[in-house]
């Protein structure tokens, strides 16, 4: 029954004391229910924006970018034609498209066309399990970041907060281009191309469709499906906050390790891309940093990646450190020496280290160290290591 469908069976017609009875009893009870109903939408309608038709105008931005100034649609009134692509950091597919729309800019500055992104999604609605392909979220200093270490070539605008501009135009998905004619009207609509990767394309959507509006044409095809991560509108601050009180309700255990066990960890027969970091309740720069694993594996462990932590305190600190692993709901795998013999169980690890904490090392599953640190980590660069390394087996 929709919100008005008591309205009409109240003031229906009804030819029997009987029929206006029932009538009665059920406006009793949708008189309380469906007010309740219609006075709170649905999560799926509060999401859904519609796209920008075809033929509409550009609707007007005024935005932040990672080059510390506001663009503007009019910073771009000059401009034959106007391609605006909502990206961000985050999606895999976005990223497979980087090195495209870089190319795609510098190819047609010189031919009067102007391009500009923007990040539509709001980051606190994006959870630690959906960065699992990123090294980084799509807060606005991180794309500072991307911008900076990827070299783009183009306005990189933030919508996340508001989300005003990006409701505007209706992106559905990560990237998702909007084609505008000289006179900022929408032309094509849709993918980049046909295949996120780049030797698969056979159909360039994009290119075609401004090359057709520079020569006063029609694009060949003005709206195709848009495959990659949808847009993360904001509202959903409350789903992630529930997402973080279960990963911090996981059950967090310390199990002793010998030698034996640590050879094993080294040789790595998980089949899984192994982070192993070695600590110590009395190291600060352990305690530190350690928050910046447990967050690592929370992102990547869903792939083929698994965090183990090694205290390399003595037997008899067990409850200590336990204590601390769970303050950090450190729901991965957790070891301590298994006796006070340091320098056997380490060595049965790595010889060749010395025995300094805090030691990290990421292990491939051949038992091979692809990336390792003494001392404190750099969580970014140690992110980029696991990503290009997940990336480089096992392309998504």
């Amino acid at each position: 029954m929709n919100c008005l469908d008591h309205r009409l069976l109240w003031n229906a017609p009804l030819n029997s004391a009987w029929r206006r009875s029932e009538a009665m009893k059920l406006f009793a009870l949708t008189a309380l229910v469906v007010p309740l109903l219609c006075a709170v939408p649905s999560s799926s309608a509060a999401q859904t924006v519609a796209t920008l038709a075809l033929g509409a105008a550009a609707p007007a931005f005024d935005l932040p970018g990672v080059d510390g100034r506001n663009w503007k649609l009019d910073d771009f009134a000059s401009a034959k034609a106007l391609v605006v692509v909502f990206t961000c950091n985050h999606c895999p597919t976005a990223q497979y498209y980087e090195e495209r729309l870089k190319q795609f800019a510098a190819d047609y500055r010189g031919k009067g066309v102007a391009f500009v992104a923007i990040m539509p999604n709001d980051p606190e609605s994006v959870r630690l399990d959906e960065l699992g392909w990123s090294d980084m979220g799509d807060s606005f200093e991180d794309m500072k970041i991307r911008a900076r270490d990827r070299g783009f070539n183009f306005p990189y605008l933030y919508d996340g907060d508001a989300e005003e501009v990006s409701r505007a135009y209706g992106p559905s998905a990560t990237p998702h281009v909007f084609v505008f004619d000289a006179a900022r009207k929408l032309r094509y609509v849709g993918a980049v191309d046909d295949a996120e990767r780049v030797e698969r394309v056979t159909k360039h959507y994009l290119r075609d469709a401004v090359d057709a509006v520079l020569a006063a044409a029609e694009p060949p095809v003005t709206r195709t499906k848009v495959v990659g991560c949808s847009v993360k509108w904001g509202g959903k601050a409350d789903s992630v906050r529930r997402y973080m009180e279960k990963l911090a309700a996981e059950p967090v255990s310390l199990t002793p390790a010998d030698a034996p066990a640590l050879a094993a960890l080294r040789r790595n027969d998980s089949g899984k891309f192994r982070l192993v970091t070695f600590w110590a309740t009395w190291c600060a720069p352990c305690l530190a940093e350690f928050h910046e694993f447990v967050t690592i594996n929370r992102m990547y462990r869903h792939r083929d990646f698994e965090l183990v932590t090694v205290s390399v305190n003595e037997p008899d600190e067990q409850e200590s450190v336990l204590a601390f692993l769970k303050k950090q709901q450190a729901s991965n795998r957790n070891l301590i020496l298994a006796s006070r013999d340091r320098e056997t169980q380490l060595n049965a690890f790595e010889p060749e280290w010395s025995g300094a904490v805090p030691y990290t090392v990421l292990v491939n599953p051949e038992g091979k160290l692809v990336h390792s640190e003494v001392g404190s980590i750099d969580p970014l660069e140690l992110k980029r290591a696991i990503v290009k390394a997940l990336n480089e087996r096992k392309p998504w």
